[in-house]
């Protein structure tokens, strides 16, 4: 039986590999700068950690249905992450979801009208797992920060697949904008 020192000794020639794969891979994230224009969203608040993600857009379609406003959407579910699981604890972690929808909707608790109003993001669509897209963010952070430019408000996720319970997991479209100005 090898013991753990060897064991790894024998494996790190595999995770090299595995490293520079990764690190190819990550080169892949198209990240570009792009002006959008403000839109309305429909929204549900929460603070906690994102396992309760289902939870939450459980909440979110069945007070828009409660509310008659599933005929006012006009466009992909959103969430919006004010802060980071890399410095903020899961309990702590302020976020909301929602749906992009008419400028006129008008809604009720629990929902809450946003707009979304930084016109400058940087912008990268992931294409893989939902739990992946902090990968993304990171990466996205990385190249503002390469490029001289400064993050300036909440990371927004479009999810851009209508039915994700059709999509296999590694197929998914995730596209991330972060609000950004030059240094």
């Amino acid at each position: 039986m090898m013991n753990t020192t060897a064991f790894r000794k024998a494996l790190a020639p595999a995770l090299a590999v595995l490293a520079l794969a990764a690190a190819a891979a990550a080169q892949d994230l198209a990240v570009t700068i792009k002006t959008v224009e403000p839109f309305p969203y429909c929204a549900i608040d929460h603070k906690g950690p994102f396992t309760d993600m289902g939870e939450v857009i459980g909440k979110l379609m069945g007070a828009m249905q409660a509310q008659g406003l599933l005929p006012e959407i006009r466009g992909p579910m959103v969430g919006v992450y004010h802060n980071s699981p890399a410095d903020t604890a899961p309990g702590d972690l302020s976020w909301e979801m929602g749906f992009v929808i008419m400028a006129q909707s008008t809604m009720q608790p629990p929902l809450v009208r946003r707009v979304w109003e930084h016109r400058t993001v940087a912008a990268a669509t992931h294409v893989g797992p939902y739990e992946k897209t902090g990968e993304a963010i990171e990466k996205i952070m990385a190249w503002l920060d390469a490029q001289g430019y400064e993050a300036t408000g909440p990371v927004l996720e479009r999810y851009l697949d209508q039915d994700p319970a059709a999509v296999k997991p590694e197929s998914l479209k995730t596209e991330i904008w972060v609000p950004c100005r030059k240094k």
